[in-house]
């Protein structure tokens, strides 16, 4: 399998070679361990603990599998969290509300064609569709949680972007910090979803 090399922490194909980022995904973890003591549904918490041991097993094992594990493992978080949002906080019928997810698929696709058409397709990361559905969220349901979130996802993602261009900077690079604040992200996501849910 081809090495996958991505980030600025990563020197080389070794297991430990992105030391802060393999570690950083503790805190996906954390927020798992807490969601499930705190909340009473246990899908968005379950999914949650997933995306950090998918993204766990990516920084270790940098290979095209775990890369796309990682990726899809966001994929779908975010797709439950759209339809569990759109089910339980704008009050949409449980046999409408699974439409969100396609919904956001095709809206995600049409801002990463805005993006690459305007050059910027990787600026972003493919994150930019995620924000902008969070901040739209979090003013329809007009929740303090969310729009918190929304403030945190674009801390994290500016430090996502940042960090190839940084990299002379800071060897470490700066993508343990998007793992950080995005535990915090997801966990805020699924907590306001958790209030929702009668």
């Amino acid at each position: 399998m081809n090495h996958v090399d991505g980030y600025c922490e990563r020197v080389g194909p070794a297991l430990w070679a992105e030391p802060l980022n393999a570690v950083s995904n503790v805190a996906f973890l954390v927020a798992c361990a807490v969601l499930l003591i705190r909340s009473r549904h246990r899908t968005l918490p379950i999914l949650l603990g997933v995306v950090g041991l998918c993204s766990l097993s990516f920084h270790t094992y940098a290979v095209g599998v775990t890369a796309a594990l990682d990726s899809l493992s966001i994929l779908v978080f975010v797709l439950v969290a759209v339809v569990a949002l759109t089910r339980y906080g704008l009050g949409v019928r449980a046999g409408l509300a699974w439409i969100a997810a396609p919904a956001f698929v095709v809206f995600a696709v049409f801002v990463d064609v805005l993006l690459a058409l305007a050059g910027r397709q990787y600026t972003l990361g493919g994150y930019l569709p995620a924000a902008l559905a969070l901040a739209g969220f979090a003013v329809a349901l007009r929740s303090r949680g969310l729009g918190v979130a929304t403030g945190v996802f674009a801390v994290s993602l500016t430090l996502r972007t940042l960090d190839g261009p940084l990299c002379h900077a800071v060897p470490v690079g700066l993508h343990w910090g998007w793992h950080c604040l995005n535990a915090v992200v997801l966990y805020l996501v699924a907590r306001d979803v958790d209030r929702r849910i009668r």
